[in-house]
Order: C-alpha cells, then sequence, then structure tokens
C-alpha cells in the first residue's frame, strides 16, 4: 500500500513516472471533472479542464511543496483553471446575485406575493420540488450565479470539502466562505420558492 501513497506517487512523478499519474488520474479524474463541470457548466470546458490539470500536475509536480494535501493542491489547481474558462463566457450568463436574493421591506417582512410567504419548504416532498422541470430551474439558477459563488458551492455541497479546505483552495478566508456560501444557498431557494409559489396554495 506504501508504494501507492500519495508522497510516494508524487516522488514518482518528479522522476518523470508515467504509472504515477495515471494512478493519480484515476485517483481524481472523476472529482475533477465534477468541480469543472460545476463551475464551468459544459461537458467539453470540464473536460478541457481535467486534462488542462493533469498536465499541469505533471509539469509543475516540483512545485508542489506538501504543505498541503496533494487532494487540496489538484482541487486549487482544477478551480482556478475552470474559473479561467468560464470567464470568457461569463457575461452573456451571470446575473448579479442580487435579483436571485429574496427581498424584505423596512419592517424586516419579506416582499412579494402571499405564496411567497407562505412557501413551507419542510412540507414539500423533496421528490415533489425536484421534479425534471426544478431541476432545470435549479440548473438555470446555478448557472446564473456569479462564478466566485458557484465555486463555493461546488465545493461545500458538491464536493462536500470542509470550510477550512474551500478556503484554502479558493485563497479567501474561512469567514468569506461561510458568507458567500450562505447568500449562494439563499439565492437557489429563492429561485425554487419562486418556482414553486404558484403550486403552494
Amino acid at each position: 500500500m506504501e508504494a501507492t501513497s500519495e508522497t510516494a506517487l508524487v516522488e514518482r512523478l518528479r522522476e518523470g513516472d508515467v504509472a504515477a499519474l495515471e494512478t493519480l488520474m484515476e485517483r481524481y479524474a472523476a472529482r475533477v471533472f465534477r468541480v469543472a463541470r460545476g463551475i464551468a457548466r459544459t461537458d467539453a470546458d470540464a473536460e478541457e479542464v481535467v486534462q488542462d490539470v493533469f498536465l499541469t500536475l505533471a509539469r509543475k509536480i516540483d512545485s508542489f511543496e506538501g504543505r498541503a494535501a496533494l487532494g487540496t493542491w489538484i482541487y486549487r489547481v482544477a478551480t482556478n483553471a475552470a474559473l479561467l474558462k468560464r470567464r470568457g463566457k461569463r457575461a452573456q450568463l451571470e446575473v448579479s446575485l442580487e435579483e436571485h436574493l429574496p427581498a424584505f421591506k423596512d419592517d424586516g417582512h419579506r416582499e412579494g406575493p402571499r405564496e411567497y410567504l407562505l412557501a413551507d419548504w419542510s412540507q414539500t416532498p423533496e421528490a415533489d420540488f425536484l421534479d425534471g422541470e426544478a431541476r432545470a430551474v435549479l440548473s438555470r439558477a446555478i448557472d446564473g450565479l456569479p462564478e466566485s459563488y458557484r465555486a463555493v458551492l461546488i465545493l461545500r455541497d458538491v464536493e462536500e470539502l470542509s470550510n477550512e479546505e474551500a478556503a484554502r483552495i479558493l485563497g479567501e478566508s474561512v469567514g468569506s466562505i461561510k458568507s458567500r456560501l450562505h447568500r449562494a444557498r439563499m439565492a437557489l431557494r429563492e429561485q425554487l420558492t419562486r418556482h414553486l409559489a404558484p403550486s403552494l396554495h
């Protein structure tokens, strides 16, 4: 087992061992694809990111100092590559996060039709609100999130990384990650609430 530990694989990769790179690809390619797909939003872009990540890994393994886990480093390279891929297409897709968030009046009550106020998700069977249509709404809402919010959402809710890991990957403070995750989740919930409201009488 020791022969396939990450430390051993990194050493073998530094020596130009192609088999070590293949082993790392087997371990991480699916996770890299998931992160890239979540951020870049197309299979084609995600596949390009996977190739970029492992080329980078092979070329820059000497710059990996081992202070963070290899997986964290790979996630960071993948996230940055996916964000770069996305930037060229950002303008046509992304909208301000503010228009996705619920609005509140001065007295603290939520603005909007009464059915929004009465929407109680706890009483909505999951199967109902994650039907094909609601999934499409959710997917569009994720598409519309500004990239920094989408990256946090993917790392925390899809990859189930900790706030600390996400902070290291994105080079942010833990507080910033928590705040952005909260706002991203609120925005998605708001989009689903708007979608569900007509059927929640």
